[in-house]
């Protein structure tokens, strides 16, 4: 099983990469109905909070039919039914690197947020973009939203890599999470896909993209962090 897990890993990261040619298409198809939702929720809900998710594909959630079957819309669901008074907002973009995210943060944070969800550094690691980047383009982000946000509490979501890019690489890939966490006082997701890669039926067409089954693990993953923190 850890074998189909690394495997699946693999092609799950070559697709988010290859995701980002499409992202940055002409149209920009799954980046503007992502603002459309981004505004639509900031200016119509009256959540007295606001918890926002930066990240890619995973995020987006790709090749679902609904967004509202993307982990970011469950977590609401949970939030509502808890009367909890919080937004959840679904800003992921399909292939998106870390230095993607330095380079769209500030526009993101033209609104207030009081819990950021980063998931971030997938592509970076298929690329073999070298692991002091990824570290300083994550840290650049968390640093505009405490510039921008003071009081924001973050919330990493940690990847992992498979073995075929050289042990060294990915040992030192998966410790960039937990190291930054630690570093930044940030809570932790060890990794955002447990118990969903590698398992054919949690899976798309693709092998790579969860289900609306697996977004529903993967929305427990997070709600497992989340939890805590939105019922203080």
């Amino acid at each position: 099983m850890r074998t189909l897990l690394m495997f699946c890993c693999f092609f799950a990261l070559a697709f988010l990469s290859s995701c980002k040619d499409k992202a940055t298409s002409t149209t920009d198809a799954k980046s503007e109905p992502l603002q459309e939702e981004t505004t639509s929720a900031t200016e119509s809900d009256t959540a007295s909070k606001s918890i926002l998710f930066f990240g890619d594909s995973l995020t987006a959630g790709y090749g679902l039919d609904d967004t509202e079957d993307a982990y970011p819309a469950l977590i609401q669901q949970k939030l509502d039914s808890m009367n909890l008074k919080y937004t959840a907002i679904n800003a992921g973009v399909s292939g998106e690197t870390t230095a993607g995210g330095k380079n769209r943060i500030s526009w993101v944070l033209k609104q207030n947020v009081d819990i950021f969800v980063l998931e971030l550094g997938a592509n970076d690691g298929l690329r073999g973009i070298p692991i002091s980047e990824t570290r300083q383009n994550l840290q650049a982000i968390i640093d505009t939203v405490h510039t921008k946000n003071p009081d924001a509490q973050i919330v990493l979501a940690g990847m992992q890599l498979p073995p075929n890019l050289g042990e060294k690489y990915t040992t030192g890939f998966k410790q960039i999470f937990p190291e930054l966490a630690e570093k930044n006082d940030a809570q932790l997701i060890p990794f955002l896909l447990t118990n969903v890669a590698g398992i054919p039926e949690l899976n798309q067409q693709d092998g790579i993209h969860p289900t609306i089954k697996g977004q529903k693990i993967v929305a427990e993953n997070v709600w497992d962090i989340l939890a805590p923190m939105v019922k203080k």
